[in-house]
């Protein structure tokens, strides 16, 4: 319920979000997850469902789908209170130490502590901006449920960062032709994914654009392809193009709760703590020195943030949870 009291509450459902859940039940703290969007999964579930996710530990190979289907598994161990389309727009500390949370439809939550874990905030993908894009709807993705409606077509990647090199490979056993598109030179993106690229049967076009779309009715046929190094043009062949042209996102009033911001998320110290007591962060909403922001790492940051919390709450209580294996939960 909105006006129980809550341990902590967690803003995000995202991996760490939910991993964090499930730490905190560990803890034996009472739990809730608020999140903006409809579902849990943050960005690896409405961008990378069907992508291959290698860089946890332990997992040589596992979709962003059932990554999330996981962490939202275990993060029910414990039974948290999950709330979903709701966007948190205002954060108050009451004279008594409680925090009022706001939400944008009205309600109110109230928690002892809050865990950040929104990522880079609320997205939007930048969308493609080329001639005659409006025309072919259908034939645009900029998320991929179902890999197989790319089976032997010829598919175009727009982007230069590790999204698109990752779709690039994660097409071409599918795909009759794969074209990956990059304005730049240097691809933005781990270096053994780069070289293992430059040696598959994906073509490659640096320092071009995707500039005009043409099809037959509503059917995409082809796309123009403008250089920008020589401001020649040249046509490529088409069926679908996948645009990984990065996100807008928005830390909404986030930006105004009193936080210490730099320009990648809010300032947190070694132990997650943000510069307004009670209130932490993890993932990539936070930011310290030395930071990497993959999956793996927020998973650490996670547990931190939690037990931050619990000193918080709980002063003389211990350090840490006790190792999972050794909880009551999992003993039977």
């Amino acid at each position: 319920m909105p006006n129980d009291l809550y341990d902590v509450t967690i803003i995000g459902a995202g991996p760490i979000g939910l991993f964090a859940a499930f730490y905190s039940g560990l803890r034996s703290m009472k739990t809730k997850i608020i999140d903006a969007e409809p579902a849990v999964g943050g960005k690896v579930r409405y961008f990378f469902p069907g992508k291959i996710i290698r860089d946890i530990g332990g997992i040589p190979a596992i979709t962003g789908a059932d990554l999330i289907a996981n962490l939202k598994e275990q993060a029910e161990t414990f039974h948290p209170t999950i709330v979903c389309n709701e966007r948190v727009v205002d954060v108050t500390k009451l004279s008594n130490g409680t925090f009022q949370l706001t939400t944008q439809n009205g309600t109110i939550h109230f928690s002892k502590t809050i865990v950040i874990a929104t990522g880079s905030g609320t997205f939007e993908v930048n969308r493609l901006d080329a001639l005659h894009a409006e025309n072919f709807p259908d034939a645009i993705f900029y998320d991929v449920k179902n890999l197989e409606q790319f089976r032997d077509k010829v598919v175009a990647v727009s982007g230069g960062g590790n999204s698109a090199i990752d779709w690039a490979h994660t097409l071409e056993p599918i795909a009759k032709e794969v074209h990956l598109i990059y304005r730049g030179e240097d691809f933005k993106a781990h270096e053994e994914r780069v070289k293992a690229l430059k040696s598959s049967r994906v073509q490659i076009h640096i320092h071009h654009e995707m500039s005009a779309l043409f099809g037959i009715n509503d059917r995409l046929t082809a796309t123009t392809l403008y250089c920008n190094q020589t401001n020649s043009t040249k046509t490529i062949s088409t069926d679908a193009l996948f645009i990984n042209h990065g996100v807008k996102v928005d830390l909404g009033t986030m930006a105004e709760w009193g936080f210490t911001l730099t320009d990648f998320g809010i300032l947190v110290d070694d132990e997650m703590k943000t510069t307004i007591p009670g209130i932490f962060a993890c993932g990539d909403s936070a930011a310290y020195p030395r930071k990497i922001r993959i999956i793996a790492a927020g998973l650490h940051e996670g547990p931190i943030a939690i037990n931050s919390a619990k000193k918080y709450l709980e002063p003389n209580a211990a350090d840490e949870a006790m190792i999972s294996t050794h909880h009551e939960k999992f003993i039977h």
